[in-house]
């Protein structure tokens, strides 16, 4: 699973890294993220109606309604924040956003916990020329109806895809890890067709990454807000 990640770097950095034209960038003053949460705001990069690539700011997770097994009561909404690469092709809740609706999420690192009482946190990104080089997850987004405790609510949202993990993660996440995808394939994943984007959807390769920071304590600067 990926419940944080980061993207530190400016906008101008991610227009570049997706060819967006300047005027459908629609970011406003975004700041860099050192820490990106389930339900939070994330940058995503998707297609307009008219087909041309833009960047746009959405809440990670999609999102479903939920409610309390001993009460009844309508609780706040699910949020499913990972699509298993298997899986979203054939599932209810990820294959129309597959087939229509494809994107890339913008990132430098990602977190993976391993243990407990304490937890080792790993941060995990591209070995590059640069610390901490920008890099895309495969996404899908949507725009999720469902109750909340105030009544029918909505909200555009996006989800990161996962595959199996790769030598370098497999150590702190043995099963699984984000699909982070090359810039060579980036407009298969976006328009090819569904059988050629499901090629997309691999390990990245181990010795193409690196872990940027581990320990105990490295989670404490990336605190949810409250």
């Amino acid at each position: 699973m990926c419940n944080l990640y980061s993207s530190t770097k400016p906008v101008e950095a991610m227009r570049q890294l997706f060819d967006v034209p300047v005027k459908n960038v629609h970011l406003g003053n975004a700041e860099p993220l050192a820490a990106i949460w389930p339900k939070y705001p994330g940058y995503v990069m998707r297609h307009t109606k008219d087909g041309e690539r833009e960047l746009v700011t959405l809440s990670w997770g999609f999102r479903t309604t939920k409610v309390s097994k001993k009460t009844g009561k309508t609780l706040q909404p699910a949020a499913w924040n990972n699509a298993r690469d298997n899986k979203v092709a054939t599932s209810g809740l990820w294959r129309g956003s597959f087939q229509q609706r494809r994107c890339l999420v913008p990132a430098t690192s990602f977190c993976e916990a391993k243990g407990r009482n304490p937890a080792t946190y790993y941060w995990f990104g591209l070995d590059g020329g640069e610390e901490r080089p920008l890099f895309a997850f495969a996404g899908l987004w949507t725009v999720s109806q469902f109750e909340g405790p105030d009544g029918p609510d909505r909200c555009e949202v996006y989800t990161i895809i996962t595959t199996s993990a790769n030598d370098l993660v497999k150590p702190v996440h043995p099963d699984r890890m984000p699909v982070i995808v090359p810039p060579e394939k980036y407009e298969t994943w976006m328009a090819g067709s569904a059988d050629d984007a499901l090629e997309v959807l691999e390990p990245y390769p181990a010795d193409q990454m690196k872990v940027f920071k581990s320990g105990e304590n490295e989670k404490d600067d990336a605190l949810p807000p409250t």
